[in-house]
């Protein structure tokens, strides 16, 4: 089925043909239409026309009026003020575009796909080995699979990419150790879950930086071990590989308590461009994009400086040929460049590595590597902060586990669910209790400009009053309940009715969802399809209390309020599954 042309796109045309009618030297003039509190429609274009034309606004207007050809879209139109149109659609035209997308057999909704779709490889949820996920994690793997969501669905070819840090001085430190302190890793990993595998290797991390940082000897033999094992020790990549394993395996538990997919084959970590480290220096270095500077190799920028005023190279290179960060994050844009042909590099990481990203980007461009075919951008997000503002910590000054926190959210959402069942049973209750947990989770995140902080509130997350999943999720539920309740009568669209304000503003809100889908996609900005939801269940909770849906008037008028109510639980149900949230049928 082809896209369905929004009522917005709908009007949009007809006013610039009517533009180019009235005005033909302004014949790809924008009419600068959007919604409006005066009308369903208001478009301000003309004002800047008529001044470019001189002309005056209102008499414009008024001929751009006259050429508006109206049919069974526009109900009415009129000037106002110095020269605004204020559009209102017809009844019909509402009720028949939303038919038109419920009978979009794909069950897109009429969303449509790009007809030229590009290869973004998108680097998001990015743990380390070896070390417990927390806190800092939540919003580059929540961010990232949102945007994966919204980027496939609207056609474009998605390539995922998980950075995990699995290599460099930490695991000569941690082989070390353990080589040294062999009774310390007292369990196998067959007899202990992976949040206590990971728990015994984060004790263990801990240990061994505590020593390193303390006995120079132990440093001199770790990093004599990170050689080692940059050179291929068969014994040291043995231990490396198991760290590797025990990790993967905590990861995943953790992503399937977020309710995120994560394949093995998308995980490619630090170690998985070693063999490109080399490479990457030569070619940067004969091309004079980087040189040698007490010995290491470097690139400067005349733009960038640090916190005392002195311009702050990228090294690529140390000067004891080790390798560092950047040389890494070269080659994996080699690697995504020219192995994955991606037209798009998309990195969902801490806006306080913005400045390490902004030197790694303009190196690449020198290069060659990236150009004006091949962007990479970083998704900058902000802190998550607790209740008082400050960064997230546990009352210790500890980083706050993500299980610890997932696990408290499920928990205060099953109180939630079961204040609120009527006939659930306790293993509903515990399914509901985690989908609306992380769906709270996400969504206070999601709900957020990417590049704000956000506070950590899990009381206001799960409250089933204000801006939250729980809220959303409620009225889809009450949707799905009124839909159980009408037994034989379904919904069914009678465009011929009448709407009320409640009805209209309703259906004008959901033909909008395409546009929302399509621009939090451009954008990247899952923000946005969370506020047009949110909004979404409003204009519902507004309608089920002025619009009585199984007593209405008429049969018809049942008929065709369980159509708006059909449409509008669909809309919620694609729409929280583009930000990685469940929508049950019950609550």
């Amino acid at each position: 089925m082809a896209s369905v042309q929004s009522l917005t796109s709908a009007v949009h045309q007809r006013l610039a043909n009517a533009l180019s009618a009235a005005l033909p030297e302004s014949a790809d003039a924008d009419p600068l239409l959007r919604r409006s509190d005066r009308a369903d429609f208001q478009a301000n274009g003309i004002l800047a026309l008529a001044k470019r034309a001189k002309a005056n606004p209102r008499e414009l207007a008024t001929r751009v009026v006259a050429q508006v050809s109206a049919g069974d879209l526009i109900e009415d139109i009129e000037v106002s003020g110095p020269g605004f149109l204020n559009i209102t659609v017809t009844d019909r035209a509402i009720t028949d575009n939303l038919a038109a997308r419920a009978a979009d057999p794909a069950g897109r909704l009429g969303v449509p796909q790009t007809d030229h779709p590009g290869t973004t490889v998108i680097d998001y949820a990015q743990p380390n080995v070896a070390k417990e996920m927390h806190v800092g994690h939540l919003r580059s793997a929540v961010i990232g699979d949102s945007v994966v969501q919204l980027l496939e669905f609207t056609g474009e070819n998605v390539v995922r990419r998980h950075h995990i840090g699995d290599w460099g001085t930490q695991f000569g430190m941690l082989i070390q150790y353990l080589d040294e302190h062999p009774h310390e890793l007292d369990h196998k990993a067959s007899e202990v879950s992976g949040e206590e595998a990971m728990s015994n290797l984060d004790r263990l991390y801990k240990a061994a930086r505590k020593l390193f940082d303390a006995d120079e000897e132990f440093k001199t033999r770790a990093r004599r071990r990170v050689v080692d094992l940059q050179a291929g020790d068969a014994k040291t990549l043995a231990m490396w590989q198991k760290f590797v394993d025990e990790s993967k395996i905590y990861f995943f538990s953790v992503f399937e308590k977020l309710d995120m997919e994560i394949q093995d084959a998308d995980i490619v970590g630090e170690s998985g461009y070693n063999d490109m480290l080399a490479e990457t220096c030569r070619l940067l270095e004969e091309s004079g994009v980087a040189v040698r500077s007490e010995g290491a190799l470097c690139v400067f920028f005349d733009d960038i400086k640090g916190p005392d005023g002195n311009l702050v190279p990228l090294i690529v290179q140390k000067s004891d040929g080790g390798y560092g960060y950047a040389a890494t994050d070269l080659s994996a844009i080699r690697d995504r460049v020219f192995n994955l042909k991606a037209n798009t590099l998309l990195y969902v990481v801490d806006a306080r590595q913005s400045l390490h990203f902004k030197m790694v980007f303009e190196t690449a461009r020198r290069a060659g590597w990236l150009n004006d075919d091949v962007t990479a951008y970083q998704l900058a997000f902000g802190t998550v902060l607790g209740k008082d503002g400050k960064p997230f910590k546990t009352r210790e000054g500890e980083t706050v586990r993500l299980v610890d926190l997932l696990d408290e959210a499920i928990d205060r959402a099953s109180t939630v669910v079961r204040e609120k069942a009527q006939d659930l049973s306790e293993e509903e209750i515990a399914e509901r209790g985690a989908q609306v947990g992380i769906g709270a989770v996400k969504y206070a995140d999601l709900s957020t400009s990417a590049n704000r902080d956000y506070k950590f509130d899990l009381d206001q997350m799960v409250s089933l009053n204000g801006d939250t999943s729980v809220y959303l999720q409620y009225a889809y539920a009450r949707i799905q309940s009124i839909l159980r309740k009408a037994g034989e009568r379904g919904p069914v669209a009678h465009p011929e009715l009448a709407l009320t304000e409640a009805e209209r503003a309703l259906g004008l809100h959901t033909d909008a969802f395409a546009e929302t889908v399509r621009e939090a996609a451009a954008e990247y900005a899952p923000h946005k399809l969370a506020a047009y939801l949110y909004q979404l269940a409003s204009l519902y909770t507004t309608f089920y209390d002025k619009c009585p849906v199984l007593k209405a008037e008429t049969p018809a008028q049942v008929e065709n309020r369980l159509f708006l109510c059909d449409v509008t639980a669909r809309t919620l149900h694609q729409g929280m599954a583009l930000l990685g949230i469940r929508t049950p049928e019950r609550l």
